[in-house]
């Protein structure tokens, strides 16, 4: 092999802030990655997926959910994680989009993805006992909780 780029990164074993599932969509991650430092997110275990939280709510395959969720239980068993951050976000493809999945109703998509993330929720809560659960919406002007902590 070719070393091709050097870079020191710490040996030691880390404890984890938080498992993260949010989706990969891209013109979210800057603002959501500030708003995770902001509730105190400093190491994280993502869980990045197409639609994020909704492979727990409504996932297209029973094979998603229990992927994520094994994901989930490696990040406590590994790193220790104790909360789970759980995110959706406007205008989401695995949704269809806030035009073809809401035909552009903006609250039409926060009241479903809050809807969603209730699902999430309990999904989650029902698979892994003890876990803290939080639940954000994030659009293109912020990030909004959806409800309280599980």
């Amino acid at each position: 092999m070719e070393k091709l780029f050097h870079f020191d990164a710490p040996r030691e074993k880390y404890q984890c802030d938080a498992a993260v599932v949010w989706c990969f969509d891209n013109r979210f991650e800057a603002g959501f990655r500030k708003f995770l430092k902001r509730i105190g997110v400093y190491n994280s275990d993502p869980i990045k997926i197409a639609g994020g939280a909704k492979c727990l709510a409504s996932p297209d395959h029973d094979s998603d959910r229990e992927f994520v969720l094994e994901q989930i239980r490696k990040s406590m068993w590994l790193h220790g994680a104790s909360r789970v951050i759980l995110m959706l976000h406007s205008d989401c493809g695995a949704y269809g989009g806030l035009a073809g999945g809401f035909g552009g109703d903006a609250g039409a998509e926060r009241e479903h993805h809050r809807s969603e993330m209730e699902k999430a929720k309990a999904s989650l809560t029902a698979a892994i006992t003890g876990v803290r659960v939080e639940g954000y919406f994030v659009d293109f002007e912020g990030v909004w909780s959806t409800g309280s902590p599980s």
